[in-house]
């Protein structure tokens, strides 16, 4: 998520940058000046003129500043009688002359708050005509550009003799767009970025919710395929003129983004290679990420698919995960054969051996996972369960039911049965599911999506699972928070902090497993040994493995702690002290009591009593999984009620905690979270739920007449 899009490579060569900014950026609705955007682009321009690029603006704004004055004036100086018999408009002309001077005063002021120096270059269609007006254009430009000048480029409005340049074909420039269009190939520019009132270029209107955003444009896919809305609200072009000029610059050489100049920094964010807005190039039609399905269509297919699914009656829908395990057991052989070429890739690579602990799919993996499957198919029917049913009035009946979420978004790494288990409880749970999984599982994942998808029938649609292969469509979808519902990451923390931090759809999961045992001074010692062993060396890699052990001070000074010490090491697990346990048990200290290792490696710390191993925890830990080991049930009620983590076992294994072994079936991960599901989510946590309500011909009429009983009729039942 943090790599630069290969679409976009092409910024680290530029220098000299035009900037387009029109007129519906630099005011607002009601024609008033957006003091803000307009600070904001002086900002970033300020910020990368000072980083050594070569920066050109081209404006729009002067006949809507012009009338804006002309019009207080009017009103300033109107009779009562005046106002009561309007006046046409103003001559466009005469509101260009008055807005120019006005608009670039506010520039000069603005630039100079930030000790930057601008001029001023007014130029109209004819004078282009002139070849030694282009040339002397061109070595004026260079001037100003090595003294670290920004030119301000504007169409001479008040003196054009063109009465409808957005209309007229005929001259070399009709508007500000192919102005700066104009100037980025006569200019010799490295980039020309045109500013909007919208992100980029959509499929159609932007206002329609059908449109989709198109960031890459293809002249020999998209010419005659996009449907333009109305021209600028307030100038002459639009995105039809910013097409045209951003297509007449690509394809003269000069890369263009046409990207939203409401954001605060998106300038900087087209420099920095961020996937933002729309790009146009003449290599476009070759790049290999230019897809015929872009992330949405993917989202708005796993929609629709779901809905098909929803419509199934429970036997047909079982009969779904039962087919599919089947064809997960007919394809072993070839899932395996792909599942060894990505272990070879990863050591190759040089991965750790914890990654490749998680990517292995271990003999007898897909009979369990089938087997799963089949449990999973035999469960109770999860859609339309009757939570709550409550008689509102007489022949008012509601009531809540259970539905599922909508579209789920799983970016996962490594394990490629999470991708089997995620889409079998996405089946049963009836959303649509797009899928992004780790590249050192791509043949896994790949070969595990085809045979599943292959088993769901044609009358739902192989596209209800969606396979996202690219990471760089990643971004793209955490901004769908119109079409996906929820994200769940299961990964890294560095994974699960990018995602939360980039999108406004919820996020379900855990960023750390940092899960704790802690041994009593009242447990029996051969059981504790038991519990530690498995929770650390079952399967060190997995996020409910045991990372911390917690031993109460009188298992140190009565020796029990050493027996306990030498199993775990004997197994080959490398051992860290916490402050106390470092000096007394001689153990290298750790760096942080908040570490996940998930290898062969764990913290041990010494601890006075239960109070301590709770407080600990909480100061420490990362909510997911905790374990007490005693006899005393006294101590164990506490431990239990006080411990605030999603799971908290007593006298059995961390390991414990996973969805299968819960009875679920599967699990989509571990969650968290105190909101909507916590723990392993299963299907239950894939529901939402809605309400109906049956009545024969009620009405509310101010509640006249309405006798409200809000009866329970579950509890009736």
């Amino acid at each position: 998520m943090d790599t630069v899009d290969p679409t976009r490579a092409f910024v680290k060569n530029v220098k000299r940058i035009i900037v387009k900014v029109g007129t519906a950026v630099v005011t607002r609705g009601d024609g008033r000046l957006a003091l803000g955007r307009l600070g904001s682009l002086c900002e970033q321009l300020k910020d990368i003129n000072s980083q050594g690029y070569e920066v050109i603006l081209v404006t729009s704004g002067a006949v809507g500043l012009g009338r804006q004055r002309l019009r207080y004036r009017r009103l300033a100086n109107s009779s009562f009688a005046d106002l009561q018999n309007p006046q046409n408009d103003f001559d466009g002309k005469a509101c260009a002359a008055v807005g120019q001077s006005s608009l670039m005063a506010l520039y000069d002021a603005m630039f100079s708050q930030l000790d930057v120096t601008s001029s001023q270059l007014l130029v109209t269609d004819s004078v282009f005509r002139d070849e030694a007006f282009r040339k002397q254009l061109s070595e004026t430009v260079k001037s100003l550009l090595k003294l670290r000048v920004i030119p301000i480029f504007n169409e001479n409005d008040a003196v054009s003799t063109r009465k409808a340049p957005y209309e007229d074909s005929s001259g070399i420039f009709w508007d500000n767009d192919s102005l700066a269009g104009l100037l980025a190939l006569e200019l010799k520019a490295d980039l020309l970025v045109l500013l909007s009132d919208v992100e980029g270029l959509y499929s159609g209107p932007p206002t329609d919710p059908k449109s989709k955003l198109i960031r890459t444009y293809v002249k020999e896919k998209h010419h005659g395929e996009i449907t333009f809305g109305d021209k600028s609200r307030v100038g002459r072009g639009g995105m039809t003129a910013k097409v045209n000029a951003a297509v007449c610059a690509a394809y003269g050489g000069i890369p263009v983004v046409i990207t939203s100049g409401y954001a605060n920094d998106n300038i900087i964010k087209v420099l920095q290679g961020e996937r933002i807005g729309t790009v146009f190039h003449q290599d476009a039609h070759l790049w290999t990420l230019v897809k015929e399905e872009c992330a949405r269509d993917l989202a708005v297919a796993a929609r629709e698919c779901s809905r098909k699914l929803r419509a199934l009656n429970s036997l047909d829908r079982r009969q779904i995960l039962l087919d599919v395990a089947d064809a997960l057991e007919a394809n072993e052989s070839d899932i395996l054969a792909e599942n060894e070429a990505d272990i070879a890739a990863a050591q190759e690579a040089g991965y750790d051996g914890a990654l490749i602990a998680r990517l292995a799919l271990k003999p007898g993996k897909i009979s369990a996972l089938a087997k799963s499957m089949r449990q999973l198919a035999d469960m109770e029917e999860p859609i339309g369960q009757v939570l709550q049913k409550t008689e509102v009035a007489d022949g008012l009946v509601l009531e809540k039911v259970t539905c599922p979420l909508g579209v789920l978004l799983v970016v996962f790494e490594s394990r490629p049965d999470a991708l089997v288990q995620i889409a079998s409880l996405a089946i049963q749970s009836r959303n649509g599911l797009l899928l992004k999984g780790g590249k050192e599982a791509k043949r896994s994942n790949a070969i595990l999506h085809k045979v599943i998808t292959k088993a769901i029938p044609d009358t739902v649609g192989g596209k209800l699972i969606g396979l996202v292969t690219s990471r760089d469509d990643i971004p793209d979808l955490l901004k769908l928070d119109d079409v996906i519902d929820l994200v769940i990451p299961r990964g890294s923390n560095k994974l699960v902090s990018q995602i939360k931090e980039s999108t406004k759809i919820p996020v379900l999961g855990h960023a750390d497993g940092i899960c704790h045992v802690y041994i009593d001074k009242s447990a029996n010692l051969e059981m504790a040994k038991r519990i530690v062993h498995d929770a650390k060396t079952d399967y060190p890699a997995a996020c409910n493995a045991m990372e911390t052990l917690l031993v109460h001070q009188d298992l140190f000074n009565n020796g029990q702690l050493n027996e306990i010490i030498t199993q775990l090491r004997e197994s080959g697990v490398t051992l860290y002290g916490g402050p106390h346990a470092a000096v007394l048990l001689n153990l290298s200290e750790t760096s942080t009591l908040h570490h996940e290792y998930s290898s062969m490696a764990c913290t041990v710390e010494i601890v006075d009593d239960v109070h301590d191993a709770v407080d600990h925890i909480h100061v420490y830990g990362s909510g997911h999984t905790e374990c007490i080991v005693t006899e005393d049930d006294e101590v164990a009620e506490y431990f239990l009620s006080q411990v605030d983590s999603a799971a908290v076992f007593h006298n059995a294994s961390t390991r414990f905690c996973d969805g299968a072994r819960f009875g679920l079936g599967a699990e989509v991960g571990i969650s968290t979270s105190r909101i909507h599901a916590r723990g392993p989510v299963g299907v239950e946590g894939l529901l939402t739920t809605r309400w109906t309500l049956r009545g024969k011909g009620q009405i509310v009429d101010g509640d006249n007449g309405v006798e409200y009983t809000h009866k329970n009729l579950l509890k009736s039942s």
